[in-house]
């Protein structure tokens, strides 16, 4: 019986083991991303991180979690954005072609003004 608990006991370790490395990249990552330190704080950081890594990692969640949030989400949106540009690109349609879909729409009936003024509002911006 003691055998179960000893692979239930193993599942633990291994899962807080991956979770801490996914804690200490999320935290290297985000050291290297804000441009407002500079490499010595930076450099300070990494140290601490080699020779006291849990306790290091804990500090920096808790001092820098908020802004390290903000940085994730800006980062995700400019990854959104170049997405978006991106295919746009590809697909080849212009703002132009946009508007003119959304005006045909809006000559058949099948959109309102408003959903007509909504789309060209997107295509503009």
């Amino acid at each position: 019986m003691s055998n179960i608990w000893d692979v239930i006991w193993t599942f633990f370790w291994i899962f807080a083991f991956v979770a801490y490395l996914m804690i200490l990249f999320s935290v290297i990552s985000d050291i290297f991303r804000d441009h407002k330190l500079n490499g010595w704080l930076k450099a300070l950081w990494i140290i601490f991180l080699v020779w006291v890594p849990f306790l290091t990692a804990l500090v920096y969640l808790i001092a820098r979690g908020r802004s390290m949030a903000e940085r994730a989400a800006a980062a995700q949106q400019r990854a959104q954005h170049a997405a978006e540009s991106y295919i746009k690109d590809v697909a080849g349609t212009s703002t132009a072609d946009e508007i003119a879909k959304a005006k045909a729409l809006l000559d058949s009936g099948a959109i309102s003004a408003d959903e007509f003024a909504a789309l060209k509002a997107k295509a503009l911006a």
